[in-house]
């Protein structure tokens, strides 16, 4: 059975993450990357292109893709109203 390339990248993730330095870096930057994943997908699974997103935000286009690029750092408002555009609740949380 052939994996696919969300689990080939997993398991490359799980090895790179055994790093210090890159483990390091993943904590401070990872979350912003697991959001801009989040909103790309969920763009496309409404068959959105970036400038009608950003058209709904109230935004530009070339801020949608920074955002996508994980390039954006976004406020809890930005990130409030791409929930609501996307029916979603935004939940925030600290763990341990």
């Amino acid at each position: 059975m052939k994996k696919n390339n969300s689990i080939y990248f997993k398991d490359y993730l799980e090895e790179q993450l055994r790093d210090p330095e890159v483990r390091k870096w993943y904590d401070y930057y990872g979350k912003q990357l697991e959001i801009a994943i989040q909103i790309n997908k969920l763009r496309k699974e409404r068959n959105l292109s970036q400038r009608q997103l950003a058209q709904k935000l109230g935004t530009t286009q070339s801020n949608i893709a920074r955002i996508e690029a994980g390039n954006q750092n976004l406020t809890l408002g930005m990130m409030q109203k791409i929930a609501t555009t996307f029916d979603r609740k935004l939940k925030v949380e600290f763990t341990r």
